[in-house]
């Protein structure tokens, strides 16, 4: 059997922090080209692989290519049983439970396509599989998909949404010597940082699986000068919505929050400045319900927002699944063990029949 953890190992030490993916995607293309069994395809940093068994259906396992900025972490690094190194949980024990499968598994029970993807830790413009499904749409075509990202070999179901949007304020210039001649827009954000401070996060159950939304400040504007009242600030929210809301729900719920702080008059201004769909869980899916059966767990529901949502938004259901801790992802220590490895490779060996 192959040995994951060295398998592991042999991925992190091939630099591929976001846009940088060229050459890991070269040493997957290589190792997939061995295989007879498969039909595989370069676009640009992008790897997709698939059987053309004639099976009566067909599953995406995809995962992506690249990592976050380096912390010290570049070089892995072996401690007994546990892998140390960048994108080790994140996702690069998944990518070589993945290449273990396609490579070893000729004659699977459902015909899969292996997809190989850049760019999913930085902006959603530069998404390898946003484009692959602009561009080359029916290389995913399929009846299910499960994205091997990190979650303790636990089916983490659906994702939440995601939504950036900013509340900008105006005021009045004066002098800080004479601040009745002027009205402060900073002094203005009081308020509604309170209602960010005091708001009740709100939590939904479905399949069975917890969705708690959240909603913070991440950023906040405001000031010209040490002795000018500033005429103009601005707050900007990140909202992680349930999957029982989608995108217009979401900004409808947010303008709906703060309308009370906005006066056109002042030139205030509600603005979503990005979005994310949230996805179902999809769990009543014969072949997420398997996977599920498979790992002998319950599912859960996953905290932020994955790629679950672009297979969604294209019809595709599809969930959460593979090796290592999702809270170590972009720590500076982040690590996966040979356990996590071995058993998620198990259970997906077992929902492919191999």
């Amino acid at each position: 059997m192959t040995d994951l953890l060295a398998r592991t190992a042999e991925l992190v030490a091939i630099p591929s922090v976001s846009r940088d993916e060229a050459a890991l995607a070269d040493h997957v293309e290589e190792a997939l080209r061995g295989c007879g069994w498969l039909n595989v395809e370069r676009i640009d940093d992008n790897v997709v692989a698939r059987t053309e068994l004639g099976r009566s259906e067909r599953v995406v396992i995809a995962g992506h290519l690249d990592t976050v900025a380096p912390a010290g972490n570049e070089t892995p690094r072996v401690v007994g049983e546990t892998l140390f190194g960048l994108g080790s949980a994140d996702m690069k024990g998944g990518l070589a439970v993945m290449l273990d499968l396609a490579t070893a598994i000729p004659g699977p029970a459902i015909d899969v396509t292996w997809c190989f993807y850049s760019c999913e830790e930085i902006d959603r413009a530069e998404n390898g599989l946003i484009h692959l499904f602009e561009s080359r749409p029916e290389l995913l075509s399929a009846d299910a998909a499960v994205l091997v990202e990190p979650t303790g070999g636990i089916v983490e179901a659906g994702c939440q949404g995601t939504m950036r949007a900013r509340v900008e304020l105006g005021g009045k210039r004066a002098h800080t010597a004479r601040p009745y001649l002027g009205r402060n827009a900073v002094h203005r954000l009081v308020p509604l940082m309170a209602r960010v401070t005091e708001w009740e996060p709100r939590t939904v159950v479905l399949d069975g699986c917890e969705y708690t939304e959240q909603l913070q400040v991440v950023f906040v504007d405001g000031g010209v000068a040490a002795n000018v009242v500033p005429d103009r600030a601005s707050a900007t929210m990140n909202f992680r919505f349930a999957p029982d809301r989608d995108i217009a729900g979401a900004k409808r719920y947010l303008a709906e929050l703060f309308a009370e702080f906005l006066q056109p008059d002042h030139g205030d201004e509600f603005v979503v400045l990005d979005e994310g769909a949230s996805a179902r869980p999809d769990l009543g899916h014969p072949v997420l319900a398997r996977l599920l059966k498979a790992s002998g767990r319950p599912a859960r529901g996953k905290l932020g927002w994955t790629d679950v949502a672009t297979f969604a938004a294209h019809g595709v259901p599809a969930t959460n699944f593979g090796p290592g801790d999702p809270e170590l992802a972009h720590r500076a220590d982040e690590h996966v063990d040979r356990k996590s490895l071995e058993a998620a490779r198990a259970d997906l060996g077992a929902l492919l029949g191999g």
